[in-house]
């Protein structure tokens, strides 16, 4: 009843209702940050209000009449995903879903290990920024992504909210389609399945759905990490076009044959084709200019 609801809901809404700070405030950070300020801090901050956007987008396009004062807090203030649907759920999550103490335990080793490697990060010689960069970043999906917010993810798993993790053992993959649309950052792929996949794949077809979701990732991510960078543009974009190419090939009927999208020769398809343009998703410019200086920043240079 609860999702009939909110469909009518859905289709009864201003088409633009909640995109004015989606659009709106990257635009003024792109416009008004001073060019004085640390290339990290603009990242930073241009990070932070298209995540804002996001996150009113789609709290402000869902039905959750239901849902308690806190829980439209917690969605709004605690909780990185972009599930509102979910997470505002009057529905409790039964008690055989609710988290285990090992898994507090994996992400809490998960927390200490990038910490450690974004502290150790700091001793590669100075001779070699790339390589110190490229760590440090590790240790910092691995505080954030694996380590703090599957902390939050637990929390509120742990009182019935559905806040699923957004990592979801991405390594394990077996196929670029099941990386990107199961097991990597699900927070983004929730927000562009359902404001940019569903919308298009009934006009375009899913091909053409895909490969815009790809482009439009790749382009969100240039002016993340390119535009703060002053470098490295086009670098983004090209990576994830690589990987729609690599999901195309992989659903092929020659993929299919070989067996690409299963087993372990699809894992190994995957990581190759998410290893070996990564290189130009996080460009030495980006590396250079926004990961060494913010490390230094915190100490760890």
């Amino acid at each position: 009843m609860e999702n009939i609801v909110a469909r009518k809901f859905a289709q009864q809404i201003s088409a633009w209702r909640g995109w004015g700070p989606v659009i709106i405030l990257p635009v003024v950070v792109l416009m008004f940050t001073p060019a004085e300020w640390p290339r990290w801090v603009f990242m930073w901050l241009l990070a932070v209000v298209i995540f804002v956007g996001c996150k009113w987008l789609t709290w402000r396009r869902t039905l959750a009449p239901s849902a308690p004062w806190w829980q439209h807090a917690g969605y709004l203030l605690a909780w990185p995903g972009l599930d509102a649907g979910a997470f505002l759920s009057s529905k409790r999550l039964p008690e055989k879903e609710r988290v285990p103490a090992r898994e507090w335990g994996l992400a809490i080793i998960r927390l200490l290990i990038g910490v450690a490697l974004f502290c150790v990060a700091g001793w590669v010689s100075e001779d070699h920024k790339i390589l110190s960069g490229w760590v440090g970043m590790v240790g910092l999906i691995l505080m954030l992504h694996f380590g703090a917010f599957h902390l939050l993810s637990c929390a509120w798993r742990s009182i019935g909210i559905d806040a699923r993790p957004l990592m979801n053992r991405p390594l394990a993959s077996t196929s670029v389609g099941e990386f990107w649309g199961r097991r990597w950052n699900t927070a983004f792929r929730d927000l562009t399945h359902r404001f940019l996949f569903r919308p298009l794949n009934s006009r375009l077809g899913p091909r053409r759905a895909i490969l815009a979701g790809f482009v439009f990732s790749g382009l969100v991510h240039d002016v993340v990490i390119s535009v703060p960078a002053g470098g490295g543009y086009g670098g983004p974009t090209l990576f994830f076009g690589t990987q729609a190419i690599a999901m195309f090939a992989e659903r092929s009927r020659a993929g299919r044959a070989i067996g690409l999208g299963h087993g372990w020769r699809g894992w190994l398809f995957a990581m190759v084709a998410l290893a070996l343009p990564a290189y130009g998703l996080f460009h030495p410019p980006f590396v250079r200019n926004i990961i060494v200086p913010f490390m230094q920043a915190f100490g760890a240079r």
